[in-house]
């Protein structure tokens, strides 16, 4: 049996923009699908890039220099002709946020879309980037004096700004333009934590808190650094009263947390660890 850091430790050892996001978002799915031949999700992967060059190859170039053109022939190939789009009608499933099941349904969350519309872009050549809105990933693309907002849980279809904005207050409830957090591009890995994110917290709200426990072990695997991981992992571990891998957990998030704040809350834990209380 691989272990899980053979199969995901790789992502963790790797700068952040050599993280290729689909076949990663597959290497993180393939840990639920043992024995699995992951090559014909690899060659689907491929002919959605293959796809999307071919009616690059039919449109006038200008048409594709704006963040519009991009977005739009994006939507057409990936939306239309593929068939990939946000499944409204079991949203909650976790089989939404796996990768494998994603590829099998052309069904998925705003985050697993999300991913495959970045890597196709980003293999054209295109800047494309995970956005760090609330809920309802999307997808920023085209140069960066003047990107497009597409939807990729919606067909791709292009958000204008008064969208995002209603978007947003459903969201939130709070009133105002969007701030640059909402609207922040994500780096590689943790949009990676984002899919692992949604799964877990829909684990726990099944009432599975082994199923993620595990999910939280493989975040901390893939994003070593991302100390909010550590955290909730040894909670859990906790939970199943594994209080030397709980203290374990506390000690690798002391190792990347830098926060004077969050060093005390770790430190605090730590000693209620020792003391039993």
């Amino acid at each position: 049996m691989t272990s899980l850091p053979e199969t995901i430790g790789y992502i963790g050892l790797l700068d952040d923009e050599d993280i290729e996001l689909d076949s990663a978002a597959l290497a993180l799915s393939s840990l639920d699908h043992e024995g699995q031949d992951l090559e014909p999700y690899l060659e689907q992967l491929r002919q959605i890039s293959a796809a999307v060059e071919a009616a690059c190859k039919q449109r006038v170039a200008t048409d594709l220099a704006s963040g519009e053109g991009q977005g739009t022939l994006l939507a057409e190939v990936i939306g239309e002709q593929l068939g990939f789009v946000g499944d409204r009608d079991s949203y909650d499933a976790p089989i939404n946020a796996d990768m494998i099941r994603v590829l099998d349904r052309r069904r998925g969350l705003p985050v697993s879309l999300s991913i495959l519309y970045v890597a196709a872009a980003r293999r054209m050549g295109w800047r494309a980037d995970a956005l760090n809105t609330p809920s309802h990933m999307l997808v920023s693309i085209g140069p960066q004096e003047a990107p497009a907002l597409i939807d990729p849980f919606n067909g791709g279809r292009l958000v204008r700004p008064e969208q995002l904005l209603a978007l947003l207050e459903q969201v939130s409830g709070a009133g105002g333009w969007p701030s640059e957090t909402h609207v922040a591009p994500m780096s590689n890995r943790m949009t990676l934590v984002r899919l692992l994110l949604n799964q877990a917290s829909r684990a726990e709200q099944a009432g599975d808190a082994l199923r993620a426990r595990a999910l939280y072990e493989r975040m901390t695997v893939m994003a070593p650094d991302h100390d909010a991981g550590w955290w909730e992992l040894a909670r859990l571990q906790l939970v199943h009263r594994e209080v030397d891998k709980a203290r374990a957990s506390l000690g690798a998030m002391l190792e990347v947390t830098r926060d004077i704040e969050r060093r005390a809350h770790i430190h605090a834990a730590l000693a209620r660890l020792t003391t039993g209380d």
